[in-house]
């Protein structure tokens, strides 16, 4: 028996104008979770695409416990004992856990010629796998009726079902709360302990350290090494991911903010299980962090200062003027940009090229005889923003889709830096993304603030919210209860006393 129960071996991958995969090998030992670790476009991600048959790769072998194996598709893959637990989640939200569940390989009877769904046994299995990883949902329940957290449990309950012997974790917990990713660490665990190998693509060094057992880090497509997880420091492997040394994750910036930009006074959603009676003011070079727990409704609030979202009541001043932000256009006119939380549902156009991503929020002023578009122009904004803000891509027309993570963000980025907001709203903008990539995230941040241009930061994550924000404002349950503006005050106790003033 091998000592691995998976092997990659010089694993090669080329896109059109990319080697994103350069002689790669990977060992999982069964019983393990094994974390595969590096910055954005690292190529972590092509890699479980090739082992998981969704790439063919161009040169390479896969050995499974011994054997040399070919997966050409998914099905191959799961029919081998392979699993895979995406970033991204698909669910059919209309139906119920258990058609999720066994989508592709609904059990049947047959009738003569005729097949029928046999949905007694499908909600029985489904319950069994349920109960197998610690959940009890009634298998009949909508999925609509889940949170995230357990629409995440559902498919891992799916790749237990097919009894895989190797899952892999694709970013699992960028949208869970702190109780769901302690829901999923015993999950985990459990299949630790039943001799599943695992292998975890994360960007949470905290969750690197307390789940890990083996580390293998990447680096621009190539193999740099594999590590037992308990010989590296933190400092240690953000070194080796991102090839120097960051003594400090988050920059200086020590300006003296300038007068009031934004100043929101009493908002109100219509809806009355959402925000409420809001109040607070962002200074001309501030980055003010908004924090909370999931639901505070901290998103629901920006959305409805950017014009997503309606407003019942309270009013909104932009440079001492009212603003009347019924519409994003409106609210753009006035100033504001707004960086979604949602960087592949609200963010990015998938199908269009970078150039295209950047220009839409500048093709109105550039306009020759107000109808044709000046291409000239928008290649020129364009490239200065590609140059600026270091996005690694063969050129401009190159799809969006194409791109890691951390340079699809600076994408994002650059489409409101075009369009030269004085206010930027800032939701989450590094979910899912590199220490290396969130470093020059925050130097940009840190840039435009000394710019004079006001940023309000959404974060989820506390060092990054006590380590870039000027000052914090707190929200729980729809309400802002709380501002820390005194740097000896701004600490996660004190931030999670105001979070949790119910």
């Amino acid at each position: 028996m091998s000592e691995y129960y998976l092997e990659l071996k010089g694993v090669t991958k080329s896109f059109p104008g990319v080697l994103a995969l350069d002689n790669v090998s990977l060992s999982v030992r069964p019983g393990t979770v094994h974390a595969l670790m590096g910055e954005n476009g690292a190529g972590k991600s092509t890699l479980m695409k090739c082992l998981f048959g969704i790439y063919k790769m161009d040169e390479g072998e896969i050995l499974i416990e011994g054997n040399k194996v070919t997966i050409n598709n998914p099905d191959e893959a799961m029919k081998l004992g392979v699993a895979m637990v995406h970033q991204e989640l698909q669910p059919i939200l209309p139906r119920s856990v258990a058609e999720n569940m066994y989508l592709g390989r609904f059990p049947v009877r047959k009738y003569g010629p005729l097949q029928i769904i046999d949905h007694k046994k499908m909600n029985e299995d489904t319950s069994y796998w349920l109960k197998e990883v610690g959940m009890d949902f009634n298998p009949k329940t909508k999925l609509s009726d889940l949170s995230i957290g357990q629409m995440q449990t559902i498919e891992i309950a799916k790749a237990v079902s097919h009894e895989a012997k190797l899952i892999i974790f694709d970013e699992p917990t960028s949208s869970l709360s702190d109780k769901e990713v302690e829901v999923l660490f015993r999950i985990m665990n459990d299949l630790r302990d039943r001799g599943v190998a695992m292998i975890y693509i994360s960007h949470k060094m905290d969750e690197i350290k307390r789940i890990a057992d083996d580390i293998t880090i990447m680096r621009d497509g190539g193999y740099v090494g594999t590590w037992k997880a308990s010989e590296l420091t933190t400092e240690e492997i953000i070194t080796k991911m991102v090839g120097r040394e960051l003594k400090n994750i988050y920059p200086e910036h020590k300006d003296t903010p300038g007068e009031v930009l934004l100043d929101c006074r009493n908002i109100t959603s219509i809806n009355e299980h959402s925000f409420k009676d809001c109040t607070f003011q962002i200074r001309r070079g501030e980055i003010v962090g908004f924090g909370g727990l999931v639901g505070a409704q901290r998103t629901e609030l920006m959305e409805a200062i950017f014009g997503i979202r309606n407003i019942k009541s309270g009013e909104i001043y932009v440079n001492g003027k009212k603003v009347d932000s019924k519409t994003p256009r409106r609210a753009m006119d006035a100033g504001m940009g707004l960086i979604t939380e949602d960087r592949r549902g609200k963010g990015i156009l998938g199908c269009l090229s970078i150039k295209d991503n950047v220009g839409v929020s500048v093709y109105d002023k550039n306009l020759r005889a107000g109808f044709v578009l000046n291409h000239g122009n928008i290649n020129g904004i364009v490239d200065k923003s590609i140059k600026q803000l270091s996005i690694k891509t063969p050129s401009m027309s190159t799809a969006i889709s194409s791109l890691s993570g951390g340079n699809q963000q600076k994408v994002i980025i650059a489409r409101w830096l075009a369009n030269n907001p004085d206010i930027l709203i800032m939701d989450e903008p590094t979910r899912g993304i590199d220490v290396g990539a969130k470093h020059e995230i925050y130097e940009i941040m840190c840039e435009l603030a000394r710019e004079g241009k006001a940023i309000i930061m959404i974060s989820s994550e506390m060092p990054e919210l006590l380590g870039m924000s000027d000052r914090v404002y707190i929200m729980c349950n729809g309400y802002i209860r709380g501002e820390i503006s005194d740097p000896e005050e701004l600490t996660q106790e004190r931030v999670m006393q105001f979070a949790t003033m119910f």
